[in-house]
């Protein structure tokens, strides 16, 4: 396994700007309107449950499945077993002052950041263009954000936790499946 195409908590910190200013805003295109209300929904009734917890719910496209329910707290989002590309990815938190995610696809690179308030959801990723996610950076607004990705050849790479996160590969062409994501 080249180390070099496999992120982790420092990985490519240092290539990969932070978002210094992200851009605020809801979902970004690609995520129909149903898929950001189950994860803004999701992330609620979390929040709800434990005012006081830090929350992330999620949901994944995922090829010729399409989006997948929202999952919360470390669940897995996308598929293990199934040879199956994660293509995009629906984000929300609660109690972490927000969330950016940034993607990186095949035949485009890092996507660039895209940030939403918490209780908003966030879209990273593409649908409708059969492009793998082949990388996954995450920064909570505060405290740290812990992921792990499930990657084709790999399985599950190591978890890390920090802020920002990296998980996934670059420069391997190799399709992430699955993601797990906690606060």
């Amino acid at each position: 396994m080249a180390l070099a195409g496999v992120l982790g908590a420092t990985g490519v910190a240092g290539a990969q700007e932070r978002p210094a200013a992200p851009e605020r805003g809801g979902a970004a295109a690609g995520a129909p309107a149903a898929v950001v209300a189950d994860v803004e929904a999701a992330a609620a009734r979390q929040h709800a449950l434990a005012p006081a917890a830090r929350v992330v719910c999620y949901a994944a496209h995922v090829q010729d499945i399409g989006w997948q329910s929202a999952v919360c707290d470390g669940a897995i989002a996308g598929t293990t077993g199934q040879s199956r590309r994660m293509e995009a990815l629906t984000i929300a938190t609660s109690g972490t002052g927000g969330i950016c995610a940034n993607a990186h696809l095949a035949d485009v690179g890092w996507q660039g950041w895209r940030c939403a308030a918490d209780g908003k959801a966030v879209t990273v990723g593409t649908t409708g263009q059969s492009r793998r996610m082949e990388a996954l950076g995450l920064q909570a607004g505060s405290g740290a954000v812990a992921a792990q990705a499930h990657v084709a050849d790999y399985a599950w790479l190591n978890a890390v936790s920090g802020n920002p996160v990296y998980v996934g590969t670059t420069g391997q062409s190799r399709r992430m499946e699955a993601v797990r994501v906690w606060v």
